[in-house]
């Protein structure tokens, strides 16, 4: 019985994850124009928000991709794989962000402050 519950309660933690990331990996590409009227201290800051997003990211796609999912629960390895996949998509467009958010950075702000 403890089994069935433990199996249910993952069950619905990994539909819970999938239905909760679905949309967090939409979005357009990344505009640089937003960061040219940002001071040094707020684009350090922007830096350190993405980075600690994509720790937080990644630390979620770890968890999916190391849930065990029942063999008796028809299509659970693919909703696992998929969510791991926007995960991994999600990260890399942070990077994205991340690397423009650097640049500006790189070529307005004196290296003291970066």
């Amino acid at each position: 019985m403890n089994l069935l519950i433990s199996i249910a309660g993952r069950l619905s933690a990994l539909l819970a994850l999938s239905l909760a990331t679905g949309c967090s990996s939409l979005g357009g590409t990344v505009n640089p124009a937003k960061y040219d009227s940002m001071t040094c201290a707020e684009l350090n800051n922007a830096v350190g928000d993405i980075a600690r997003e994509i720790s937080q990211t990644a630390i979620t796609r770890g968890k999916v991709a190391n849930t065990s999912v029942p063999n008796w629960l028809l299509g659970g390895a693919r909703v696992k794989t998929a969510v791991a996949n926007r995960e991994t998509a999600r990260i890399e467009k942070l990077k994205q962000r991340e690397d423009v958010i650097v640049t500006t950075r790189a070529g307005r702000c004196p290296k003291s402050a970066g």
